[in-house]
């Protein structure tokens, strides 16, 4: 752990020149997961080319390479430089609903860097935030990361024990973070809906508790303008009352919003997740 933090501080310049090497090898020779990259790729933009597609997977996958470094830099970054190069538009949303001691649902997707995100949302709101995640089954790994995510506090809560500590901190003002794009196990697909061409489980878990416990509901669109700098959007996808919606609204309108956001960036997407594995019925 110590050798990845001595790493951290060299310049990010410095860092980049490691992953340009990364993607030449992990594309080109080693050809990481390029068949599920392509297969994903090919069913979200049937209209394009396949020289087009490839562009999409070769960007997508300097991207990828990009974020090792960025997250290794994440482990001694100040709050300072995370402001320079992370901006976050309509953040106001956060504050006045925390200020308001209100519960605020924030659901995204896998865009990069997700992490970067997270630790520039924690430095200006601190302990108000909890990230939903799915713990990482290397233990070194998980600890590194746990140490990396909660720098500047916040809390990460594991989905399993999600239910409990929400029950605990019902009445807590803060923002719940959800990456709501993650492919549900067999026994947790409730919900098929079309996604990118192609009928996609999803969960369903916070538009059940916004509408239970009545918490307003934002997106956070990503776009990336240069190397090594982010801009999030946060944009509100319902708020309550919501005795007159119809089921799956949030979801649906989270999935138009993340489609969207897609189309717009589609390099910026982890398309080496194998997000369509199940198959409905299966």
């Amino acid at each position: 752990m110590f050798l990845f933090r001595l790493i951290s501080y060299l310049p990010l310049s410095l860092l980049y020149l490691f992953t340009d090497i990364l993607y030449l090898f992990g594309y080109h020779i080693l050809k990481y997961r390029q068949k599920v990259i392509l297969e994903n790729i090919r069913h979200a933009f049937p209209d394009k080319s396949a020289e087009e597609r490839k562009r999409i997977a070769k960007k997508f996958f300097r991207n990828l390479t990009d974020s090792f470094a960025e997250t290794i830099k994440a482990y001694s970054m100040s709050a300072a430089e995370f402001d320079k190069r992370v901006k976050i538009i309509n953040f106001d949303f956060v504050n006045q609903h925390i200020d308001n001691s209100e519960v605020l649902i924030g659901m995204t997707g896998h865009f990069f860097n997700w992490e970067w995100h997270l630790l520039h949302m924690m430095a200006n709101i601190n302990n108000h935030v909890d990230v939903v995640y799915s713990k990482v089954n290397n233990p070194f790994f998980e600890r590194l990361m746990m140490k990396i995510r909660t720098r500047f506090g916040g809390q990460m809560v594991e989905k399993g024990a999600f239910q409990r500590d929400y029950l605990r901190k019902r009445n807590q003002p803060r923002m719940i973070v959800l990456a709501a794009d993650q492919r549900p196990g067999n026994r947790d697909i409730r919900y098929w809906t079309d996604f990118m061409n192609r009928e996609t489980a999803f969960f369903e878990g916070a538009e059940k508790l916004a509408k239970r416990f009545s918490h307003p509901v934002l997106y956070a669109h990503v776009s990336k303008p240069k190397r090594g700098h982010y801009v999030f959007r946060y944009e509100m996808i319902d708020t309550p009352p919501y005795t007159e919606k119809p089921e799956h609204s949030i979801t649906d309108r989270f999935i138009t919003l993340l489609e969207n956001n897609i189309k717009e960036a589609p390099e910026i997407y982890l398309w080496s997740h194998n997000r369509w594995k199940w198959k409905k019925g299966e």
